[in-house]
């Protein structure tokens, strides 16, 4: 039976290069995003594939994961991989974050991977186990010689978080890992000289990774039949200490 995976942000950067690897492996892809307008021009881009559903909505709504597993459901049977990776990244000093700042990244980062690993394991668990893989940072594992203090807090808080799900989940054959992400060439940097040379210095080979060495990654992990509770750094080296 054609397994199914379910992917947020899969409109563009890390999340559209997880649901086109998925696709190429034969996997039935949900992909979410806030606009159907934005998923709709993913979709093209892919080929229009038949076993690719788009389903928009904010994925820091509860009625968003419950309309992402139930229309993957009636469309594909069963969900056998969610991908939380919708996230935002906000980098200043820590005492100029906001109000507006912090719920931000609150709303998109920690209940866009709440709520849907909440449905998860409710479906998950009612059909025989699964995989979550949550897409977090290498910067919540070493944080970096940069200022980025609320993207530290909360991607660190989830690498944890993916731990202990992963320990609360276990008995019901439901394994749950994180990749965390170095620094990615991704339409969220800026691709100004100064800022791509910037963030080379951070990372020791001095370049930077692809959306599809992360896409990898959670392919490996999904696959795997014996890992859980494991965050794999994809980083070529930063988080070993020499941001």
């Amino acid at each position: 039976m054609t397994k199914t995976v379910i992917v947020t942000g899969a409109s563009s950067g890390l999340g559209f290069a997880i649901a086109k690897a998925y696709l190429a492996r034969g996997y039935n892809v949900v992909g979410n995003a806030r606009t159907m307008d934005r998923l709709q021009t993913a979709a093209a881009q892919l080929g229009n594939p038949a076993n690719f559903l788009p389903v928009a909505g904010d994925i820091a709504a509860p009625d968003t994961a419950k309309a992402l597993f139930a229309q993957a459901k009636a469309r594909f049977g069963k969900v056998d991989v969610l991908v939380n990776n919708a996230g935002i990244f906000i980098a200043k000093p820590a005492v100029d974050y906001t109000e507006a700042d912090t719920d931000a990244l609150v709303s998109t980062n920690l209940k866009g991977f709440l709520f849907p690993a909440q449905e998860a394991v409710r479906h998950m668990e009612a059909n025989g186990g699964g995989h979550i893989v949550n897409i977090t940072a290498s910067l919540g594992v070493t944080p970096p010689k940069a200022t980025a203090l609320l993207p530290v807090l909360i991607k660190g808080g989830l690498n944890m978080a993916t731990q202990a799900l992963a320990l609360e989940v276990a008995s019901k054959n439901i394994k749950v890992n994180a990749v965390a992400p170095g620094i990615i060439s991704t339409p969220m940097h800026s691709k100004d000289d100064g800022t791509q040379e910037f963030l080379k210095g951070l990372v020791p080979t001095h370049r930077l990774g692809s959306a599809e060495d992360i896409a990898d990654a959670v392919l490996y992990l999904t696959e795997s039949k014996f890992i859980s509770g494991h965050v794999l750094t994809v980083d070529d080296g930063a988080a070993a200490g020499n941001w």
